[in-house]
């Protein structure tokens, strides 16, 4: 752990697990609450000098990070590959290259974006600014399937507005986490940004969302853990991005090629074999291609490489965990048991690791399991419909609302349609792309804020209105 700038052990650690082997390659230390508090404090004592550095050197001290991410690219990426089992390169070049690729490029992004005083009033009365000011201490709460990416979303905006930072990396996926924030740390001051690692039962997670040094809360997960972390921070009224749970759906029109659009609807569904908050993880099929885009999925499944993701030619990894693997199986069997016709894979592959092989599954619908839950792994639900209107209603149906999209040669209409969908991004011949730019969060039971651009570095600011009288008081 790294707490005001200085290496911290504990009094004992945990393994950190290669899932493509099922064996630790790793041990952690095991921090506890004591942690958390020392780490608050450095938090605390860093905030008035940080918040209060120049802005050009808060972008330049992050672009340095950037630059520190560049140089260690290789290890980083090999980093991430033995703890979350996903390919170098990976799918559709979805891999660990791209995630930090993906974190070098928001680090240099999110610098540069500005905080500008809006001018409401100026006139012969008055003036009147809005600043938007820094909260204090932002505590970070990133999942298991893209640890460093999401580590970075959290970590470098809070920076960028003037906050300091206690990030908490999920206990399965910490190591590449850590050497990030090693690497920030010899460029930022001390206590700016400090590290808990923490074993899943320590109690840190409700502590940090409960704690009244912490003025924010960003957590990306379940959205069980997300109500939890709501309810905690309850106590002192934390600020909350949350962005939680998706089951996005996509909607097939039958103007389209299936051979020509396997491929890509494949590759958003499966990159990451399938552990992607924002992947495309229910798909609607017009009747009359039901069947061709059906095969056509389930032969790309059958061709797909899956293995261990440190071979160059791998192109999907393992589930990341045990329990989730374990999770896959049961929404595999339950589709069985309701008549669904599995037209590729559908089980855990023997040997080591927690591999499942890519599985599409046809002749579901709603009410089956596997259609109205998160899978979060290698296995796709392709429900058919006959009325759009129908689809839309029924792929808005879901509690979550995170993504969706629509594919059609009709970019028009499909834009019609997609704007009908109950999310907070929705696609055209697309999904699941980002850009840091562009912001992106959920709605309903998917999240609150936004992340990403203007819109998400505002997230980690607090208002403050300024009136300015022109008349002197005693005029």
């Amino acid at each position: 752990m790294i707490i005001d700038g200085k290496r911290v052990s504990a009094r004992s650690t945990f393994s950190v697990i290669n899932p493509a082997t099922g064996a630790a390659f790793a041990d952690v230390a095991a921090g506890d609450i004591s942690h958390l508090e020392a780490a608050v404090a450095a938090a605390r004592n860093a905030f008035p000098t940080w918040s209060a550095t120049g802005d050009t050197e808060r972008q330049r001290l992050l672009h340095a990070i950037g630059d520190a991410l560049q140089a260690n690219m290789p290890a980083l990426m090999e980093l991430v590959t033995r703890e979350t089992g996903k390919p170098l390169k990976g799918l559709a070049g979805v891999g660990a290259g791209m995630e930090v690729g993906g974190a070098i490029a928001w680090t240099h992004a999110t610098a540069d974006l500005t905080l500008p005083v809006e001018i409401i009033q100026d006139n012969e009365e008055a003036r009147i600014e809005v600043h938007r000011k820094p909260l204090g201490v932002v505590g970070s709460i990133p999942p298991w399937n893209w640890p460093l990416l999401i580590a970075i979303w959290h970590v470098i905006p809070a920076l960028r507005a003037g906050n300091t930072v206690v990030i908490k990396p999920s206990a399965l996926t910490p190591v590449a986490t850590a050497r990030f924030v090693a690497l920030a740390n010899e460029i930022l001051p001390p206590g700016v940004l400090n590290i808990i690692t923490t074993r899943s039962d320590s109690g840190v997670g409700p502590a940090m969302a409960k704690h009244p040094g912490i003025d924010k809360m960003v957590f990306t997960g379940s959205t069980a853990t997300g109500r939890k972390i709501m309810q905690d921070a309850a106590g002192n009224l934390k600020r909350l991005t949350l962005e939680l749970g998706g089951n996005d759906a996509g909607i097939v029109l039958p103007d389209v090629d299936p051979k020509a659009i396997a491929p890509k609807l494949f590759s958003v569904t499966f990159h990451n074999s399938g552990q992607t908050c924002a992947c495309l993880k229910r798909l609607y099929v017009h009747e009359s291609i039901y069947e061709s885009l059906c095969d056509e999925l389930a032969r790309l499944a059958q061709e797909a490489v899956v293995g261990d993701g440190l071979k160059p030619e791998t192109q999907l990894g393992p589930v990341q965990n045990k329990a989730q693997l374990a999770y896959v199986q049961e929404l595999a069997e339950d589709a069985r048991a309701h008549g669904a016709r599995i037209l590729s894979g559908g089980h855990a592959r023997d040997g080591d690791g927690y591999f499942f092989e890519p599985t599409v599954v046809a002749d579901v619908t709603d009410g089956v399991r596997l259609v109205d839950e998160e899978q979060f792994g290698p296995i796709l639900p392709v429900i058919k419909y006959s009325d759009i209107d129908d689809a839309i209603r029924r792929a808005n149906a879901s509690p979550n609302g995170l993504g969706g999209s629509i594919w059609s040669n009709d970019t028009k209409k499909a834009a019609e349609l997609a704007m009908r969908l109950e999310c907070g991004t929705a696609w055209v011949n697309e999904h699941g792309a980002i850009q840091p730019n562009a912001p992106f969060g959920g709605i309903k039971q998917s999240g609150i804020g936004v992340e990403f651009g203007q819109h998400g570095l505002e997230e980690y600011t607090s208002i403050q209105t300024l009136k300015i009288m022109k008349s002197p008081p005693d005029a």
